[in-house]
């Protein structure tokens, strides 16, 4: 079993990546990574990540991370839960550079809608967290849940999928907790 990440072994994640990769490109941090870089959790079980554009020789690096560090680094993101939307590359928020690597938080409102879907204890207190740190508006969470609630229900071969219903977003101010939202499940 594998520690858990902190920050300073997500810093050192970052530095190392950024020194191993052989050309440029970028790594966008979602879950867990993007709390302990705002501060809202002290760990995380594992790193998520997506590489867009892959950095060249990023896979050799991350294996070697992952043993050398003693933590788990998946390949995962919230368009691995929902479909991709439009513009995620432009709502991702800048981190920094290191090396030629370019680091990003995957918007927080893609995030918030994929921790939504999911549910869980966790993935809800993840989502309450980054309103109260003001990093999605309600407003724009709405927007994009109705420019894509049709994608929400697409499955593959009768496999379960997720879908998200709301109630009580027409009020700006409301606390995400308090939104009714519910997690339901569907056969497609």
């Amino acid at each position: 079993m594998r520690s858990n990440v902190d920050p300073k072994k997500l810093e050192q994640l970052m530095d190392i990546l950024g020194k191993e990769a052989r050309g440029s490109g970028s790594i966008y941090f979602t879950g867990g990574a993007s709390a302990l870089l705002i501060g809202w959790r002290s760990s995380t079980v594992d790193v998520d990540i997506r590489l867009d554009p892959e950095p060249p020789g990023i896979f050799q690096a991350i294996a070697k991370l992952k043993q050398d560090l003693n933590i788990n680094i998946e390949l995962a993101s919230p368009q691995d839960f929902l479909p991709p939307l439009l513009g995620w590359r432009e709502r991702s928020v800048f981190i920094g550079k290191k090396g030629q690597i370019s680091f990003y938080h995957y918007g927080f409102t893609a995030q918030a809608l994929s921790k939504l879907s999911r549910g869980y204890d966790r993935d809800i207190n993840d989502v309450q967290a980054m309103f109260e740190q003001g990093l999605f508006s309600l407003a724009n969470l709405r927007n994009c849940f109705e420019q894509h609630s049709g994608q929400f229900l697409i499955g593959n071969g009768g496999m379960r999928v997720s879908a998200l219903f709301y109630s009580g977003l027409a009020n700006e101010e409301s606390r995400v907790s308090a939104l009714a939202w519910k997690s339901v499940r569907t056969i497609v």
